[in-house]
């Protein structure tokens, strides 16, 4: 089992707030321009909104690969993360999939992904649940923990479009449910990025201590 999380300086844990910060404000800031100068394609396949949200799955699902991989610290938590990223990753495409290979090919690729995965971490779920409590007490399992219920949670109930249709009655448009639902998965795909930045960091001194030990 890792040991637990390193102690974090008030000095480190203030300017990783506000990379967040920056980082988030930057998303939302993108938000604002799609609206504005790309109303033709504004929360489409082809829109800034969903462009990011590939970005940050992709970017989530490198940095895993690198945890589980490259620093191969805790191999079956960071394998069941990656299965999940890369799933919500080539969900992500399901559009583009349907069009240009066939309906139904993210479903399969998905499966083919989750399947051994699962398989693995089962096989090994003792090593899984001694892994756990490490990754489990840490920063990066709260951040997950909150995009994963953002994206899969509230953003889709928040997105209704009964919810939407009672707010704003005759006036109702379609734009505003897609904008609340992809906007809001938007903000939990960022947490979940964080998150795995933060379980990169988290491995790296697991890796050091390793060694150094």
């Amino acid at each position: 089992m890792p040991p637990g999380p390193p102690p974090i300086g008030f000095g480190a844990v203030c300017l990783r707030g506000f990379l967040a910060i920056l980082f988030v404000a930057a998303l939302a800031q993108g938000v604002y321009l799609e609206a504005i100068h790309a109303p033709e394609a504004r929360f489409s396949e082809t829109g800034f909104t969903e462009l990011a949200q590939t970005g940050l799955l992709a970017l989530a699902t490198l940095l895993l690969l690198y945890v589980r991989f490259g620093l191969r610290m805790v191999p079956e938590v960071s394998l069941l993360l990656l299965a999940f990223v890369a799933s919500s990753l080539i969900r992500e495409q399901d559009a583009f999939l349907d069009a240009y290979v066939f309906d139904g090919a993210w479903q399969l690729l998905v499966t083919l992904i989750i399947l051994p995965c699962l398989y693995a971490v089962i096989r090994r779920r003792r090593a899984f649940v001694a892994q756990f409590p490490g990754y489990a007490n840490s920063f990066s399992f709260g951040l997950f923990a909150a995009g994963f219920l953002t994206t899969y949670v509230f953003s889709r109930l928040y997105g209704r479009s009964e919810m939407w249709e009672a707010i704003l009655q005759e006036r109702y448009l379609r734009t505003f449910k897609d904008a609340a639902e992809e906007v809001v998965e938007l903000l939990g795909y960022a947490l979940i990025l964080l998150a795995v930045f933060e379980l990169t960091l988290l491995a790296r001194h697991w890796a050091r201590a390793r060694h150094a030990g």
